[in-house]
């Protein structure tokens, strides 16, 4: 018997199907899900490709919780740091949230560069993948930035004296990296604009930016499909099928005409004349 229809549809389910309907017919919602949802996997697919989504994952347990934290938070240098004091200690689940933010992103970090290190390994960069590989190494810059403009948020001496090093690391680099720096501290020095410039950067434009290269990137998988692992047998007997039809077109390629020459093994002694 068929489960597709096992009894009359409440007034709810009607009116969601309904509203679905009039959706789809006018977007096609339905079917650009359907292509970024299904899709065929590799057999051998393991627990090791799923290391991006866990950081998507993570990063999207960092928005929620940076937008909550931001309700509360105070980006001025005399309030910045008791802010950040009455959150843990008084605001309700603060603490938790905080803590949930901060550990957050030292996860995000770890498994970008796994999830890094596992496409370098696997050979996942190469033909035809190598934009996915581009907008993954944009993403890991990013993440660093994120990383580096929160740290400062906190506002205590740690954090200061540490972005301080940072900034002259980057100032260091030829050419653009003394502007850079000025950008990043909304001048030559620190001062009072310093955290309002980190945390608009660290709120606003890293994580618009991680927005779209996420979407980007999760087209170029959908569209390219997750590649197989080395040791893939279906990938080796592919590669081996494509190399003996590349040899079998190389010999279908030889000229046709041309004959072959044999060389008579006992060399001829030629008597030359003097002055011939």
């Amino acid at each position: 018997m068929s489960t597709s229809n096992i009894g009359p549809k409440g007034p709810v389910t009607k009116t969601g199907e309904v509203v679905i309907d009039h959706v789809d017919h006018r977007t096609g919602a339905k079917t650009g899900i359907g292509w970024f949802l299904n899709r065929n996997i590799p057999g051998e697919t393991s627990w090791f490709q799923t290391l991006g989504f866990a950081a998507m994952a993570v990063f999207g347990l960092q928005a929620v919780t940076g937008i909550v934290l931001a309700m509360y938070y105070k980006p001025e240098p005399t309030q910045a740091y008791a802010s950040i004091q009455d959150i843990t200690n008084h605001v309700t689940w603060g603490w938790l949230v905080r803590g949930m933010h901060k550990w957050g992103a030292s996860a995000m970090i770890i498994l970008v560069f796994l999830h890094m290190a596992r496409v370098f390994i696997f050979g996942s960069y190469k033909y035809p993948r190598e934009l996915t590989w581009v907008t993954g190494a944009i993403l890991l810059i990013m993440v660093m930035f994120m990383g580096l403009t929160g740290y400062l948020l906190v506002w205590d001496q740690r954090a200061y004296w540490a972005t301080v090093v940072a900034m002259n690391i980057t100032a260091s680099a030829p050419v653009i990296g003394p502007y850079i720096a000025d950008v990043l501290r909304a001048g030559p020095t620190f001062n009072a604009h310093t955290l309002s410039r980190f945390y608009a950067i660290h709120m606003l434009v890293i994580p618009g930016g991680m927005a779209t290269f996420i979407g980007l990137h999760l087209f170029l998988v959908s569209k390219l499909g997750i590649s197989e692992p080395p040791w893939s047998k279906r990938a080796t007997r592919a590669r081996r099928a494509e190399e003996a039809a590349a040899r079998a077109a190389a010999r279908d390629r030889r000229p046709q005409g041309r004959r072959e020459v044999s060389v008579d093994p006992a060399p001829q002694t030629l008597n030359v004349e003097a002055g011939q």
